[in-house]
């Protein structure tokens, strides 16, 4: 395998132990060919987080997405399974769908080739002269597609672990939590002038709140009581405690299922490569990401809260509470990381040492290395 400068220079300021380590060299978020290869080597077969399944909850419940620069979608069936399949109409090639909707059948908006919603081919008109054309013979490619705890999760790699099996340690983690019963009040698509790596740094780490989200979020914790452990195969995380300032973010009095410390205790969860969870006792709150190209990402973003909030009878105060909140943090966000990826690209750019309470950073930076090549993570029992 050839490996690229840039993959090179990441190799290099990962193998460095953490107490020494620096942020990630410049080349790997400006570097086209970086960019391709990270399409190649972990979009392409990694799996990638499109939304929450109760965004699909109907029969024909649909949402497009371009991943690894391959058009899908994913669909509720007849039977109410979700499936993803090739968003490539299998007559002239034209794309299916686009964005978020309902379907009794899927119909090409070029020549009316009409499709279940399991992809096969149920009407082709003006066909019956062709002697070689079967309506039978016909289906769109199915793409992997799973439920984990509420999420959609697709992969174009029919060879990958399924992502219970992978991600078994992040269940263990929040059990008491039970994020699948999470209710979704929000689903939104952004495009942010920013690499995407330096958007999923951004949420990894905590170490920036009191600063840049100083008119938000940044006095609800303390850098002191910011836990950051090593991260694992699949993912990173760290916690910080919020204190009763901001009440949806605590459990519920009806929630006794959570005690003690963790009744205030805020997961931050970075499922590899670009799904970034904030789950607190009382909402939650996500970003899923994918490059669009080297100096833009595209944004899925989305929240919800907790059964207890979601149905009790101030839920329209809580969740006008929760986004006027999420909307004002993502403004400071884009602030941020824009900035980054300015300063990335000027000539006196050179990354600097990395706090403690950046481990998660660090322990991303490993993965890239390990899924580009020339790098092997290893982990403590």
């Amino acid at each position: 395998m050839t490996i690229i400068e840039p993959v090179s220079e990441l190799v290099n300021n990962v193998s460095a132990p953490f107490e020494q380590a620096t942020a990630m060299p410049p080349s790997v978020y400006t570097s086209d060919a970086f960019l391709q290869r990270e399409l190649k080597d972990i979009f392409a077969k990694d799996w990638v987080c499109v939304g929450r399944a109760s965004a699909l909850a109907k029969i024909g419940d649909y949402l497009a997405y371009d991943l690894a620069g391959q058009p899908i979608f994913v669909i509720r069936g007849q039977d109410g399974k979700l499936r993803a399949m090739s968003n490539v109409c299998l007559h002239r090639m034209s794309t299916l769908l686009e964005g978020t909707g309902n379907r009794r059948v899927i119909v090409c908006p070029y020549h009316a080739w009409t499709y279940a919603l399991n992809g096969t081919l149920k009407a082709a008109p003006a066909m019956t002269l062709n002697q070689g054309f079967c309506k039978d013979n016909y289906r769109l490619p199915q793409i992997r597609c799973e439920e984990w705890l509420g999420w959609v999760m697709v992969s174009l790699n029919q060879e990958a672990e399924p992502v219970s099996a992978q991600l078994t340690e992040v269940q263990g983690l929040i059990t008491d939590f039970e994020m699948e019963n999470y209710i979704e009040t929000f689903h939104e698509t952004h495009i942010w002038d920013t690499n995407w790596k330096i958007l999923a740094e951004n949420f990894m780490e905590s170490y920036h709140l009191p600063v840049c989200h100083a008119g938000t979020i940044g006095g609800l914790s303390k850098l002191s009581e910011m836990v950051c452990v090593p991260g694992r195969p699949g993912f990173n995380y760290h916690t910080i405690l919020k204190d009763d300032t901001l009440s949806i973010a605590l459990a519920h009095p009806d929630n006794t299922r959570i005690k003690g410390d963790r009744r205030r205790t805020t997961f931050l969860l970075a499922i590899y490569p670009s799904l970034l969870i904030t789950l607190t006792p009382g909402y939650f709150w996500y970003l899923s990401l994918h490059p669009h190209g080297v100096g833009q990402v595209h944004i899925t973003f989305g929240g919800g809260m907790a059964p207890e909030f979601a149905n009790s009878p101030q839920a329209q105060a809580h969740f006008a509470q929760l986004k006027t909140l999420l909307d004002e943090v993502n403004v400071e966000d884009r602030g941020c990381t824009e900035k980054v990826f300015k300063g990335l690209n000027a000539q006196a750019a050179k990354p600097g040492h990395l706090s403690h309470l950046e481990r998660p950073n660090f322990d991303f930076a490993q993965y890239l290395a390990d899924r580009l090549g020339g790098f092997k993570r290893t982990f403590a029992a």
